[in-house]
């Protein structure tokens, strides 16, 4: 065997170095692509995760729904106040109309009496020792709210004391009352749609011990 043919058997074949070749190709497009796939298991993880806490996010409750919530809670607690404590089922119209008079004790708005010299007068020129009381607008807003909550806890509209006609008597006396005793007549407002939330959330808060 001559020198030339050993040289040809101890050198690699044409086919041999097409197999490194593309072994190596193979290797190359198969670490590229596991790095792929790993990025791209990364953003669907993370994305899931992202996704998941913002379907665990709870909203924010409008203002109009954080006073309801705050109303309902000192109604219950009034309630339970009472002696005895008297049981949310068996809360009655007349239990609503005490509670509406204990509030006035935390008014703001002065309800001349009638011996009072400035009774009937819009803007009294001096003060006097007329009580404070709460204002016609606020106890209704209170009530339309407390109404609402209290279906949406459980209660029905047969049985809800805060849509009782009892209810309604005593609002409108107090309406009139203090229309008369400050010399503002009421008038009825025409409401936008988007206005009647509004006028809920405007009545300042209760505060109980």
């Amino acid at each position: 065997m001559g020198p030339s043919e050993i040289g040809q058997l101890s050198s690699p074949s044409k086919i041999d170095v097409c197999l490194s070749k593309t072994n190596q190709n193979l290797t190359y497009h198969l670490h590229q692509s596991q790095a792929m796939s790993s990025d791209r298991g990364k953003e669907i993880a993370e994305g899931s995760s992202d996704h998941h806490h913002q379907l665990q996010q709870p909203a924010t409750p409008s203002r109009y729904e954080s006073q309801k919530r705050r109303d309902w809670n000192t109604f219950g607690q009034y309630l339970k106040n009472q002696r005895p404590p008297v049981p949310l089922s068996q809360c009655s119209c007349n239990h609503v109309l005490d509670f509406l008079r204990y509030l006035d004790q935390f008014g703001k708005t002065k309800v001349h009496l009638q011996g009072c010299m400035f009774y009937g007068q819009p803007e009294p020129p001096a003060p006097c020792t007329c009580p404070l009381r709460q204002a016609w607008g606020s106890l209704d807003a209170l009530i339309g709210r407390l109404r609402a909550a209290y279906e949406e806890n459980g209660g029905s509209p047969e049985t809800n004391p805060f849509a009782s006609g009892a209810i309604r008597v005593y609002l409108r006396e107090v309406r009139e009352c203090q229309a008369k005793a400050r010399g503002i007549p009421y008038k009825k407002k025409k409401k936008k749609p988007s206005q009647g939330k509004a006028s809920d959330e405007s009545s300042s808060a209760m505060h109980f011990s």
